[in-house]
Formats: C-alpha cells, sequence, structure tokens
C-alpha cells in the first residue's frame, strides 16, 4: 500500500465526482437534488446555513454513509438510488471525500465547489440559526 498523503486522496475523489459550482447547485435543489450539508454544528453556528426553504438536510460527515445507504438500517427516508446528493462543507474540500464514499455506495453524489463558502458569496439563499433562550 502507498501513502501518497491527503492532497493525492482528494485529487483521486475528485477525479470520479463532475464538481458543480454553488450556482448549479442552487438550480439543482431548486429542481429536486437533495443538498445535505455535512458541516458540524459550530460550524453551522458560526458561518450560517442554507436557507431552510431550499429543505437541506444536516448530515454530519461521521454518519453520512449510514444515513444515505439505502440498504442501512439507519437510513433516512430520502436515501435511495433515485435522488440526486449535492454534498455541501464549509470550502469544498471534505464534501469531495463525502461525495465520493456515496459515489461507491451507488449513490449520484457530487459536491458543491468553493462548499458553502462559495454558497455565500455568490449570495444565494442562507439563514442563521438563532441560539436558543
Amino acid at each position: 500500500m502507498t501513502h501518497d498523503g491527503i492532497d493525492a486522496m482528494l485529487a483521486d475523489a475528485r477525479s470520479r465526482l463532475t464538481r458543480i459550482d454553488a450556482e448549479t447547485a442552487y438550480r439543482e435543489a431548486l429542481d429536486g437534488a437533495l443538498l445535505v450539508d455535512i458541516r458540524p454544528a459550530a460550524q453551522r453556528a458560526a458561518e450560517g446555513e442554507v436557507h431552510h426553504g431550499l429543505r437541506p438536510l444536516v448530515v454530519e460527515r461521521n454518519v453520512l454513509e449510514w444515513r444515505f445507504d439505502p440498504r442501512s438500517e439507519a437510513r433516512l427516508p430520502e436515501a435511495s438510488y433515485d435522488v440526486r446528493i449535492l454534498v455541501l462543507c464549509q470550502e469544498g474540500y471534505t464534501s469531495s471525500l463525502a461525495a465520493d464514499s456515496l459515489r461507491s455506495l451507488g449513490l449520484d453524489a457530487t459536491d458543491v465547489v468553493g462548499g458553502f463558502k462559495a454558497w455565500r458569496e455568490a449570495q444565494l439563499p442562507t439563514a442563521w440559526r438563532r441560539a436558543s433562550a
């Protein structure tokens, strides 16, 4: 086994993806694709979220495969081989690895170039979660 480092691992994962920009992700979400935010709660609280009107799913990275594998007992109701999955992280690195992992399960998945940062910079719909009282 060779150990080429994370940059090689990321390049390998991305070689199997047709990544999309934030504007394309927005249009696909409007057309029924499932936008999945894999960022941790603290990052979503600090940076904001995709607006709830687009019905993004928040599934943290550590449980992603179990929630989306249609054969898993822990799957979400949305888990299907027929749904397009758009994975979003903060800057578009972790999401590439995650989308590639979902593709290895047989799912139609890709990620958003630049992540939520690019989404926000494109002035696409966002929201801030209110702190609990």
